[in-house]
C-alpha cells in the first residue's frame, strides 16, 4: 500500500514540475543546442555571413587563442578574489544583523540597497569615484589620509584596474551574500549556543563548532550563486573599463560580446559560448555534489 502511495506521489510530482521543465528546455536547452550547431560552421564577414561547415575548427582556433585564455584567467581572478572577500564581509554583516538591537529591521533594509540598485548605475558611480582627476577616492588618499603623493589612474593602469572593478563588485554584492547567510543564521536554534556556553565554550568556539558547520549549506549556495553571476559579469566591467586598459579587465563575457557584435564572427562566438557554458556546468555540478555531501554530513534536509 505504501509503495503504491509513494509511486503516486512521484508521478504527481513529475506532472507538477513538467511545465517548468519544458519551459527551461525552451529557454536554456534550445539556445545552447543551437549555439553548438552554429559552432561547427564558419559564419563571419569573410564568408559573407553565409554558413560554411568547418567541423571543430572553431574549437581548435579557441585552443590556440591567447586572448580567450587571458579572458578566462581574468575572469577566474575576478571571480575567486571577489568571492572570498564577499564571503568574509558577508559573514561579518550577517552576524551583526543577526543580533538583537533597536532598528534592526531598518538596518537590514538599508543593507540590501546596494544589491537592489541597477548595476550599470553603480558602475557609473564607481567610475567617477576612481576618476584620476576628479574622483573622491584619490582625494581621500591624497588630502585625508596622505597615503599617496600624486593621483593614481585607477582605471587606466593595468595593475590597478582589476582592483577597482573587484572593489565595485564587492561593494554591490556583499549584501546579497549577507542576506543569504542571515537566513541560515536565523534557522539555528539559540539553545545550541546556550548549551555550548554552559559547557564553557567561548564565542569563537561556538562560531567554529556550531555556526560554521550548520551554515555550510547556505555558504555553498551563496558561493554558487555568486560564482555564476561573477563568471558571467558584463555590465559592471563594460561601464567601468570596457575590458581595458589593454585587455587587463577583459572577461570572457566581454570577449564573446566583442566577437559576435563587433567582429560579426558568429561561428567562433558560438564556440566561445558553448565552452563557457560547459565550464559553468562543470563547476555548478561539483558545487551541487559538495552541497549534497555537506547536507548529509550535517544532517540538514534538502
Amino acid at each position: 500500500m505504501q509503495g503504491k502511495l509513494r509511486s503516486r506521489e512521484v508521478r504527481t510530482g513529475w506532472l507538477l514540475i513538467l511545465p517548468a521543465a519544458l519551459l527551461l528546455l525552451l529557454v536554456y536547452a534550445y539556445p545552447i543546442i543551437r549555439a553548438f550547431i552554429l559552432s561547427l560552421f564558419a559564419q563571419n564577414l569573410s564568408t559573407g555571413l553565409d554558413t560554411v561547415f568547418i567541423g571543430f575548427d572553431n574549437y581548435v582556433r579557441m585552443a590556440l587563442d591567447s586572448r580567450f585564455w587571458n579572458s578566462i584567467i581574468h575572469t577566474a581572478v575576478f571571480t575567486s578574489v571577489s568571492l572570498i572577500i564577499e564571503l568574509i564581509l558577508g559573514m561579518c554583516v550577517a552576524l551583526a544583523l543577526n543580533q538583537a538591537f533597536r532598528g534592526r529591521g531598518a538596518v537590514r533594509t538599508i543593507a540590501i540597497l546596494p544589491w537592489a540598485l541597477p548595476t550599470a548605475l553603480i558602475a557609473l558611480a564607481w567610475r567617477w569615484i576612481f576618476n584620476d582627476q576628479y574622483g573622491v577616492w584619490n582625494d581621500m588618499l591624497l588630502n585625508w589620509f596622505h597615503i599617496i603623493d600624486q593621483p593614481v589612474n585607477w582605471l587606466g593602469d593595468p595593475q590597478w584596474a582589476m582592483v577597482a572593478v573587484i572593489a565595485a563588485d564587492v561593494w554591490k554584492t556583499t549584501s546579497f551574500i549577507a542576506i543569504l547567510l542571515l537566513a541560515g543564521l536565523q534557522s539555528i536554534s539559540a539553545d545550541l549556543y546556550e548549551a555550548h556556553a554552559i559547557d564553557g565554550a567561548s564565542p569563537w568556539q561556538s562560531f567554529r563548532q556550531i555556526t560554521l558547520p550548520l551554515l555550510m549549506p547556505q555558504i555553498l549556495i551563496a558561493m554558487l550563486f555568486r560564482f555564476a553571476q561573477s563568471f558571467g559579469i558584463f555590465d559592471l566591467i563594460q561601464v567601468m573599463t570596457e575590458g581595458g586598459p589593454g585587455g587587463a579587465t577583459e572577461m570572457v563575457s566581454l570577449y564573446v560580446y566583442a566577437t559576435v557584435m563587433r567582429y560579426l564572427d558568429f561561428g567562433y562566438g558560438a564556440a566561445l559560448v558553448v565552452v563557457t557554458f560547459l565550464i559553468l556546468v562543470a563547476v555548478v555540478g561539483l558545487a551541487g555534489l559538495g552541497i549534497s555531501r555537506v547536507r548529509s554530513t550535517t544532517g540538514v534536509e534538502s
